[in-house]
């Protein structure tokens, strides 16, 4: 009965975190959904296929149920998943990420908690494992990107939240006085570490 419960409450936040990564690509241009919005090149459609990839391989090559999506061996991944190609279409990674997501959920429908996977990736003692572990590895990735295309979405156009139904109107002139209370308080306490 708790396995069901936890399997299921699980199950239930990923699909939440995967619907916010989405949701942050709602309304943009291909070159602000593709742009680097941070120094290390983090771009909201990149963390879409990364997240997509990251998936597939975790429900999918760990428990022997290989991605029907044609995936790079793991040892040749070399970060090209974390940025959307010239050649690939912003419907085309959605579509990665929603088959991905399909295969997902079949291997966490199909298996129970216990059951056991192999991370050939992950070091000694580490690689034998179990679908539970993999859930809450999976969701930790998701709820991990989900918060990093917070901060770029909110840079391009002030967007934030999870859920475009939780969402408020943006009120600029509040959002400003309290950015400037905060940089008060910054200034202020910078004497104190001295």
């Amino acid at each position: 009965m708790i396995d069901e419960f936890a399997k299921g409450d699980l199950h239930g936040r990923l699909r939440r975190d995967r619907k916010a990564l989405l949701w942050k690509l709602d309304g943009l241009s291909e070159y602000d959904a593709r742009r680097p919005l941070t120094a290390t090149g983090t771009n909201l459609l990149g963390l879409v296929e990364h997240v997509a990839t990251v998936e597939a391989r975790y429900f999918g090559e760990v428990f022997d149920r290989p991605s029907p999506e044609p995936l790079p061996r793991w040892q040749d991944s070399d970060g090209s998943d974390l940025w959307a190609a010239e050649d690939e279409t912003r419907g085309q990674i959605i579509g990665f990420y929603r088959r991905t997501r399909e295969h997902s959920d079949a291997t966490i429908n199909e298996l129970p908690l216990d059951a056991p996977g192999h991370v050939p990736w992950w070091p000694e003692p580490y690689p034998n494992t179990n679908l539970f572990a993999i859930m809450v590895h999976a969701l930790g990735e998701s709820i991990r990107h989900a918060g990093h295309a917070d901060i770029p979405r909110e840079g391009l156009d002030g967007r934030t939240g999870l859920r475009a139904e939780h969402e408020k109107q943006i009120d600029e002139e509040a959002r400003a006085a309290h950015c400037a209370k905060i940089e008060q308080a910054a200034r202020s306490a910078a004497p104190i570490e001295a």
